[in-house]
């Protein structure tokens, strides 16, 4: 099915290009306006910025498997025996025990880092998908547009043609009057278009994050599974929502393994070393000591606790066994789309080709007083609306066989192999996931990423 869509698209491939009359220094294809839309989107920074907190919820969980230390200065004054005593002290905390508790917490922060980077593919996929619409949009309209003026171009000759007749008497004040309210109807719907077209590039302006230039076509369709069975298989292993929601159930089942490991004893050792003076006593001390803590009773509290790592394992589950019907559903919908865009283009194209013969022999006939202007005016509209159906049915293509690659999960710049640097999910989490030996700042974010486009060039 999908070769006989991409042999079909071959042979639109030249209309496709020729179709727009674009400025020659400032055209657009397809995969530029997707490589700016990846790259200007403020909704894929945001979304960094957010997987950022996930890498940042390991370095937290991880600390708890490091020593505490603290520097601790006191100083105090008694009432009663008028007396000052400071103190200067180093106190050490380690957890050496917690029946595995603080390592199922980082195993879990692990997972859903995990599945926050599913989250951003899913969302890239979407900023793409949306470029893609709003770029056939965008074309789509261009050729309405052409053709609308084209329509007006030759409705306005029937109408002349028709006052030329009723001078002489070939034709009546009906037949002119019927040309003329096709005109005005021709015309009106030039300007719904052109309106229509105004609306579709500043959609596109917020898709893409930038105003849109001359169009040159889209290019050739992408490859596709070539069955849909094929596709359901290839989003079951890979579509990023799935694999995102089996991430965060691995992070809900080291969640209620943490949450009964509190059951169980923990064992933590203090060393504290220090020194004090004051009125009456100087000196230094240090300790060392083990503390052992088995919970007896808590009120309930860690059953509670336990019930509801249980639930949330269960809903985030069902959520999974659900997403995945949805999207097998999608690939199904992108596939059947993909169909019918293309039976509507041969159909258009069958359709195009009698309606053109079917407008040239009235007009002819109407040459020769055989058919009214009338007659031809029909005629015509069946060639405009036959035309503006192929041109629907070639963007309606573009947009299925871009909606079937997302709906297996490839729809990425990475599968595309789109000309933009792309961002790296794991880079901040393998600068301070594991805990951070500095702060980043802005500048120096700033600093960092001057000195790797320098490196590039």
């Amino acid at each position: 099915m999908t070769r006989s869509i991409v042999t079909a698209a071959a042979a639109l491939g030249v209309a496709l290009s020729l179709g727009a009359a674009p400025k020659a220094a400032q055209a657009d294809n397809l995969r530029d306006a997707l490589g700016d839309a990846y790259e200007n989107s403020s909704i894929l920074e945001q979304n960094r910025y957010l997987l950022r907190l996930q890498d940042e919820g390991v370095a937290r969980q991880i600390s708890g498997l490091r020593p505490i230390v603290n520097f601790v200065a006191n100083s105090s004054w008694n009432s009663i025996t008028d007396t000052t005593t400071n103190s200067l002290s180093l106190v050490a905390d380690l957890l050496i025990y917690d029946s595995g508790g603080t390592r199922r917490l980082v195993d879990a922060a692990e997972e859903s880092v995990l599945a926050a980077r599913q989250s951003l593919i899913a969302l890239e996929q979407q900023v793409l998908l949306d470029a893609v619409r709003a770029y056939m949009n965008v074309w789509r309209d261009i050729q309405v547009v052409q053709v609308r003026e084209s329509n007006v171009r030759v409705v306005t000759q029937q109408l002349r043609a028709a006052r030329d007749r009723f001078e002489v008497g070939e034709d009546t004040r009906t037949d002119v009057a019927q040309a003329e309210a096709q005109l005005a109807a021709a015309r009106s719907a030039l300007a719904a278009a052109r309106g229509q077209l105004e609306i579709s590039r500043e959609l596109f302006t917020i898709a893409v994050g930038r105003p849109s230039e001359g169009l040159i076509g889209p290019g050739a369709l992408p490859d596709l599974p070539d069955t849909e069975s094929d596709a359901d298989s290839l989003a079951r292993q890979q579509h990023p929502t799935i694999l995102g929601l089996q991430h965060e159930v691995r992070a809900d089942e080291f969640a209620l393994a943490a949450a009964r490991t509190d059951y169980g004893p923990s064992l933590s050792l203090r060393a504290e070393a220090g020194e004090t003076w004051g009125d009456r006593n100087d000196g230094e001390s240090s300790s060392l000591s083990l503390t052992l803590t088995q919970p007896i009773y808590r009120g309930g509290q860690l059953f509670s606790l336990e019930r509801t790592a249980i639930a949330t394992l269960s809903a985030t589950e069902f959520e999974l066994q659900q997403q995945v019907r949805v999207i097998i559903q999608t690939v199904g919908n992108a596939y059947a789309q993909l169909r019918i865009a293309n039976a509507q283009i041969q159909s258009s194209d069958q359709q195009i080709r009698a309606a053109r013969l079917a407008f040239e022999g009235v007009r002819e006939e109407a040459a020769l007083g055989a058919r009214t202007t009338l007659d031809v005016l029909d005629a015509e509209q069946d060639l405009l609306d036959a035309r503006i159906s192929r041109i629907q049915a070639q963007a309606d293509l573009y947009v299925g066989a871009y909606s079937a690659l997302a709906s297996v999960g490839l729809l990425t710049v990475d599968h595309l192999d789109l000309d933009v640097p792309q961002y790296d999910p794991s880079a901040y989490y393998n600068a301070y996931g594991s805990g951070p030996p500095r702060s980043p700042t802005v500048r120096g974010d700033r600093l960092d990423s001057v000195l790797e486009r320098l490196g590039r060039e």
